[in-house]
């Protein structure tokens, strides 16, 4: 989807403000006819009438609304982002005049930068020529007076700076795809899509339950599963290209902007095939646990932790040797094939065990859970779809509680 014209966006949100095409190309310093089609053009771009022309001004219709708060948001975070890279003897005035200078183009051009860091791949991405990526990209630079790329051995290399803008860009872009995908449902049509960061439990039984009721309901919603280390799965939530994650909780006191929503809590086990030696074991041992190989969870899991006690709890050392695995696929293949052993938690692996191939051992500690929940950002507001998304999830999430 093209991002329309920023200063287009401009002028639809100053006609919201003071509710006249005059005022508001008074304050942007315009003509009257120059506003009126930046309006013509909001109003293609999303198919709709946003405006209704009265007596006491312009009123905006039903779809108007959608979008005067979600070009809002976009434009403070467009705003915010370039303002934090201004230079601090610079005035009030003179930030505003370099947001009003920075276009959609250039923005676009950053984000694909900074998501390939390579001209090449960047400009191959966004449809446009090296060339022109690369314009974009320095006259940016030198609008903002600021160091956006740096060129090093291994290619283009963002700034701190140029990943802070980046995130910003990201999210009003963001905004305003959602304001489409709302329009259309105004209108009794299905668009928009979502994007979720799934931790392992998600994405073995708790997404697929929620996503097949779903997509019968809202067929034509696009939906994509995004994997990943936690530390990605949060960074891609920050900066917009994930709209939400689901797993694990974790300890956020560190990430400003970020909520969690305890779903459900999830009892563990220790998993082994249905053959395994320990099988039909009712209680097992501090020796049981000795005895065999374990695949653990990775070191920066919430899970990991859990693994170390199980250890602790009967008084003897976590093994130091093991597989360390967060892939379902994988582990099945080390449980099948061999004795290792896993903690993991009946949900996670729900089909194997209603297949036979797996069995769950209660835990030596007797009940141990994890908490799992969805995981936001503070400031996003999710389209109507991606509400009812939202309610599906929880409504499965409480059937595992």
């Amino acid at each position: 989807m093209a991002i329309p014209n920023l200063r287009h966006l401009q002028a639809f949100h100053e006609v919201v403000l003071s509710g006249s095409i005059s005022a508001a190309a008074m304050n942007m310093h315009l003509t009257q006819s120059a506003v009126t089609q930046a309006i013509a053009a909001i109003e293609r771009y999303f198919g709709a009438s946003l405006f209704t022309r009265t007596s006491s001004g312009m009123q905006p219709t039903p779809a108007g609304a959608i979008c005067a708060d979600r070009i809002a948001r976009a434009l403070g975070q467009l705003r915010d982002g370039i303002q934090e890279l201004a230079k601090v003897e610079q005035s009030t005035a003179e930030r505003e005049q370099l947001f009003r200078r920075v276009s959609g183009a250039q923005l676009a051009s950053l984000t694909k930068l900074v998501e390939f860091r390579n001209f090449t791949h960047a400009a191959r991405a966004s449809g446009v020529s090296q060339p022109t990526m690369h314009r974009a990209a320095r006259t940016l630079e030198q609008t903002l007076g600021a160091t956006l790329f740096e060129k090093t051995s291994y290619g283009v290399v963002p700034t701190r700076e140029a990943e802070k803008l980046s995130r910003r860009a990201h999210r009003a872009f963001v905004e305003i795809s959602q304001a489409q995908a709302d329009i259309d449902a105004l209108r009794g049509r299905e668009s928009g899509s979502t994007v979720i960061g799934a931790m392992p439990l998600a994405r073995s039984f708790l997404l697929p339950s929620a996503l097949i009721q779903f997509t019968r309901e809202h067929a034509e919603h696009a939906v994509s599963i995004m994997e990943g280390t936690y530390e990605h799965l949060l960074a891609a939530l920050q900066s917009g290209q994930a709209d939400f994650l689901i797993g694990a909780l974790r300890d956020l006191r560190i990430s400003a902007g970020i909520v969690q929503e305890h779903l459900f809590d999830d009892p563990l086990s220790i998993v082994v095939r249905a053959q395994h030696p320990l099988a039909r074991r009712r209680k097992l041992t501090a020796a049981d646990l000795s005895s065999y190989p374990w695949i653990a969870p990775r070191a920066t899991s919430p899970l990991r932790v859990h693994f170390d006690a199980l250890f602790n709890d009967l008084g003897i050392e976590p093994p130091q040797r093991f597989i360390e695995c967060n892939s379902l696929g994988a582990a099945r293949a080390f449980l099948m094939e061999g004795d290792h052993m896993m903690l993991s938690s009946n949900n996670q692996v729900h089909y194997e065990l209603q297949a036979g191939m797996l069995v769950c051992l209660q835990h030596p500690a007797g009940t141990v859970v994890r908490n799992i929940g969805l995981t936001v950002r503070e400031d996003w507001r999710p389209t109507q779809t991606q509400g009812r998304l939202l309610t599906i999830l929880r409504e499965t999430a409480q059937q595992l509680g």
